[in-house]
Formats: structure tokens, C-alpha cells, sequence
């Protein structure tokens, strides 16, 4: 058997694709026609697990969801040998258990309006235990942060639908794909000239994370550079603070200024780390803004490919060559995120295939297949990554890498340059080139 057939049944990558794809399979078959999750909360903890309500308790249908993805994952992991199978299950039921911590927290209904997402509570959640009692064996074992986080990027390429993104025509990639690339180089920059970062990895997963999505660009360009978990971890919690400040503040200067909300829409779009944030933020100022919001959002994400394969580029090329030493396009293709492909893929598979096969009723693709099913997957599945980070991170290998507060300079100069570049743009976008683009 070659090294490339191989590759498909030992590399990691590749399998976050076969992952991804089989339950994408399963939701278009039939066969799995709603994922479980835990529901909203106020004063009664037992309600998000649905315990007395009249749709009955979700307590079989997580344990079916915690076995169903446990087989599946073990699977891989064993044809792999990257764990021992019977190790790696007992460790993912706990990982998975821990994640319906985390979603428990994030649904408490105060918790959840101030915007705290369950990413940040599966990561303080894995944090605390690595930090106090430590990570133990067995549970270290179902930590599989990067296979989590590379099958929940390909569940995310199918809610990326061309047609959709196509609805706000050129304004919307003005702001989406003009401002993205201008920020990354620049904070990038700004970061090995100015601040002397030494951590490069860290710096462009920053630069990523302000410019694109926040926490899956992040994923994405870290993956791609080969970064480690704990530059991830920093990035992704300085992100998750900044965007619920900005979901909330934003809104409110907007409506303080008079700001147009065609273009207060379209600004937070392009700036606001978080597509649920987004939206959120949105809905702040209307049906239409939440609308131009969201898809502004959605034309970036598609931006996570391009990048991880650039990122990738540049890091074999430039970063990572030595001096005088060739670079060499196989080791390109080596460091290249596989899962991208799978991202593509399922964005092409909803887009050019099953949305025309529904006569391309957003709605219906949405509430049939991706809102009940791969969107809850994708979020199961980042939930389980971010406990993965937490378990695997100690607070001293991120304080080491703070380098004196550069990363938070960082943030907040890039951020700000973001603010100031996508306003502009935005107002040329929507006020100028194409003021009646939404009606």
C-alpha cells in the first residue's frame, strides 16, 4: 500500500473527514433526524435535561449520543493506534461527560444573556481540573483536542451556503474578503516588528482569530502552523472576553451614534469574533440588520480554508525553512490541513447539491438537516475540543507566554485597527458603491 492510500487511514486529518462526512450521511439519509442538546435554565438545574417537561427527559437520547460518537471516534482512533480503544473510550466518555457541564453552565438563563458561550465554560471547565487536582491518565486519554476540532470544522462547512452568501452580492464581500486579508498581514506585522513577538505561531493565531471567526479561525490557522495547545488556549480565551464586551457595546453605540443599521450591521459582521454573537448583536437592531449581520459573518468564514492553506504555505516556505535549505511542495502539501478539504466539501455538497434539490428553500435545508443535526454536532464536537484544551493546559505554560502582555497589545491594536478599517469599508460598501443593495 502506498504512503498516499495510507495517509487516508492514519492520518488524523483525514479522518476528522471520514467523521464529518459520515454523520453528514447519516442527516441526509434519514437516519438521524435531530441531535440532543441541553435546553435553557433559569432557577431549576434539572430543566435543561428536560426532567419534567412535557418533551420528556434528554437523558437516553445524550447517553445514545455519548456511545454513538464514542464508537465512532474509537473507530478511528484504532485503526490509527494514535490511543489503546478500550483507554481512549473510558477517557471520551469522561471527556463527554464534562461537556454537558459545560452546556449546563452556559444555559443557565443569566449566564446566557450576558453571552458567555459554552466554549468558555468547556474551557474553564477542563482548566480547573488540570490546574487543581490534574488531568488524570484515563481522562487524558479521550482528550483528542485536534480530531474533536477538525470534525467540528467539517460539520461547519455545510451550514456555509454559497447562495446564501451570493444575497448580499458585492457589498458584502467588499467588507468580508477586502478587510480579512488587510488585517491578518497587518497584525502579523505589527506583531514580529513592533511588539518583537517571539511566538509567530501565537501571533498569527491572534491575527486570525481578530480577523475572521474567533474561535474556528483560530482552530484553523493553528492547526495549519502547527501551533501548540496552550497558544490556542490564550488566543481563544482572550478572544471569548473581547467579543461578549464587543456584543454588547457595539449595538448600544450604534443606536448612540444614529449609525445606519444596514451599517451598524455590516460592521459588526466583520468584527465581532463570533458568528452566535453576531447574530445576538444583531437582532439588537433589527430583523434586517440581524440578517446582514449573520451572512456578513458567514462570507468571512469561508475565508478558514484560504487561510489555514496560506498560513500553511508561508510557514513551510518561510517560517520553518532554514537558511539555504529548498522548500519542497510535497512538504507543503504535508503540513496542509486536511480537513479543509472536508470543510470545502461540505460546503459544496449543501450548496450546489442539496439546496437545488430542495428548490433552494434555506429554510427547509436548515430546519430539516443542518440546525437540527450538524450544527448540533459541530457544537458537541467544539465543546469536547475545548475541554481537551483545558485538561491539556496548565496557567504557567500560559502565563510563559504572554511575553509581558505583547499578545493583549496585540489584540486590542489589531482589534482596533479592524474596527476603524471595516467601518470605512463597510460606509463604502453599503452607503456609496451599493446603498440599495438591501431593501
Amino acid at each position: 500500500m502506498s504512503n498516499g492510500i495510507r495517509s487516508l487511514w492514519k492520518n488524523e486529518d483525514w479522518w476528522a473527514v471520514w467523521f464529518g462526512f459520515v454523520m453528514i450521511a447519516a442527516s441526509l439519509s434519514g437516519f438521524v433526524t435531530r441531535v440532543p442538546k441541553l435546553g435553557k435554565w433559569t432557577n431549576d438545574p434539572l430543566t435543561a435535561l428536560g426532567i419534567g417537561s412535557e418533551d420528556g427527559s434528554i437523558l437516553l437520547p445524550l447517553l445514545v449520543l455519548m456511545i454513538g460518537l464514542g464508537v465512532l471516534t474509537t473507530i478511528g482512533i484504532a485503526i490509527m493506534r494514535a490511543e489503546h480503544p478500550g483507554k481512549y473510550a473510558v477517557g471520551f466518555a469522561g471527556v463527554f461527560v464534562l461537556a454537558c457541564i459545560a452546556y449546563w453552565i452556559a444555559n443557565q438563563a443569566d449566564i446566557k444573556y450576558w453571552g458567555l458561550s459554552y466554549a468558555l465554560w468547556a474551557l474553564l471547565v477542563g482548566l480547573l481540573i488540570s490546574n487543581t487536582i490534574g488531568t488524570p491518565a484515563w481522562l487524558r486519554a479521550g482528550a483528542k483536542t485536534e480530531l474533536f476540532i477538525k470534525t467540528g470544522l467539517v460539520l461547519l462547512g455545510a451550514e456555509i451556503l454559497f447562495k446564501k452568501i451570493l444575497s448580499l452580492g458585492a457589498p458584502g464581500l467588499m467588507v468580508a474578503w477586502i478587510v480579512t486579508p488587510v488585517v491578518v498581514i497587518f497584525m502579523y506585522n505589527f506583531a514580529g516588528r513592533v511588539l518583537k513577538m517571539v511566538n509567530k505561531k501565537l501571533a498569527i493565531i491572534i491575527a486570525c482569530a481578530t480577523s475572521v471567526c474567533g474561535v474556528s479561525a483560530a482552530i484553523a490557522a493553528a492547526a495549519a502552523c502547527r501551533a501548540k495547545k496552550e497558544d490556542l488556549t490564550l488566543a481563544v480565551g482572550m478572544t471569548l472576553i473581547f467579543t461578549v464586551l464587543m456584543m454588547f457595546f457595539m449595538p448600544l453605540g450604534i443606536k448612540w451614534l444614529g449609525m445606519n443599521d444596514v451599517l451598524g450591521a455590516a460592521w459588526m459582521g466583520g468584527t465581532i469574533d463570533s458568528t452566535g454573537a453576531v447574530v445576538a448583536a444583531g437582532s439588537m437592531l433589527g430583523d434586517t440588520a440581524e440578517q446582514v449581520a449573520a451572512v456578513v459573518k458567514m462570507i468571512q468564514n469561508v475565508l478558514i480554508g484560504l487561510l489555514a492553506f496560506f498560513i500553511a504555505i508561508y510557514w513551510v516556505t518561510r517560517v520553518d525553512r532554514e537558511p539555504g535549505q529548498k522548500a519542497d511542495i510535497m512538504e507543503i502539501w504535508y503540513r496542509f490541513p486536511k480537513f479543509v478539504i472536508g470543510f470545502v466539501g461540505a460546503s459544496i455538497l449543501f450548496s450546489f447539491i442539496v439546496l437545488p434539490l430542495h428548490q433552494g428553500d434555506f429554510g427547509l435545508v436548515e430546519s430539516t438537516y443542518i440546525k437540527p443535526v450538524t450544527r448540533v454536532l459541530r457544537g458537541w464536537f467544539f465543546c469536547l475540543a475545548f475541554v481537551a484544551i483545558g485538561l491539556e493546559s496548565n496557567f504557567r505554560d500560559l502565563v510563559s507566554r504572554m511575553e509581558g502582555g505583547k499578545p493583549m497589545v496585540l489584540y486590542v491594536v489589531g482589534q482596533s485597527f479592524n474596527l476603524i478599517l471595516t467601518l470605512f469599508i463597510a460606509w463604502l460598501a453599503f452607503m456609496i458603491f451599493f446603498p440599495n443593495a438591501v431593501q
